[in-house]
């Protein structure tokens, strides 16, 4: 079986855009801006024996506010400027709209698909967000996990494993905490 690290999308591998004080998705390509150390810190996770796994939920698409065809877009570009093995997403709008989704974070659907796709030891890998959606749907699927701590007012009913102020931190805890093998 595999390990894997589990990426959020927005605010841990792009910039995620800020309105009232809350995170939200690029609204267009120009917008899609990966953050500095990203590459590097996914060349490093990669050469250190992991799977790289974007589980992102995307609602604004379920909402009609945003066309499947742009996060598509935005996805193919992550593609190819980074080592992933596989992106998840969630179209779901979410309950409050009336579509609760088992994909869709804090549920751990999208992380318990690839493990059966890619066989994932969930146990051995590790989920890294920005969100308590992320760090609950983590600790959901059993993973460890790892906050990227911009500190938005938020409450986290599953407090994170550990926390970061970038993935390359956040790289590090995984190297330190996740014995990985020797490069």
């Amino acid at each position: 079986m595999s390990r894997a690290v589990f990426l959020d999308r927005d605010g841990v591998l792009n910039r995620a855009l800020m309105r009232d004080g809350f995170p939200y998705a690029p609204a267009s390509l120009e917008e899609f801006e990966l953050l500095p150390g990203v590459k590097e810190a996914c060349v490093r996770l990669k050469n250190a024996g992991y799977l790289l796994v974007v589980a992102t939920n995307q609602p604004d698409v379920g909402r009609g506010t945003l066309s499947r065809e742009l996060v598509e877009s935005m996805h193919v570009k992550l593609m190819e400027e980074l080592p992933l093995d596989r992106i998840e997403v969630s179209y779901a709008a979410g309950a409050a709209f009336g579509e609760p989704s088992e994909f869709r974070k804090p549920k751990p659907g999208m992380l318990k698909h690839a493990a059966a796709e890619l066989g994932i030891d969930l146990p051995q890998s590790w989920m890294v967000g920005d969100r308590w959606r992320d760090i609950s749907a983590g600790h959901a699927a059993g993973c460890r996990t790892v906050l990227i701590d911009y500190g938005y007012s938020e409450e986290f009913p599953d407090p994170p494993d550990f926390s970061a102020r970038s993935l390359g931190e956040a790289a590090e805890i995984i190297f330190k905490n996740g014995n990985p093998p020797a490069i």
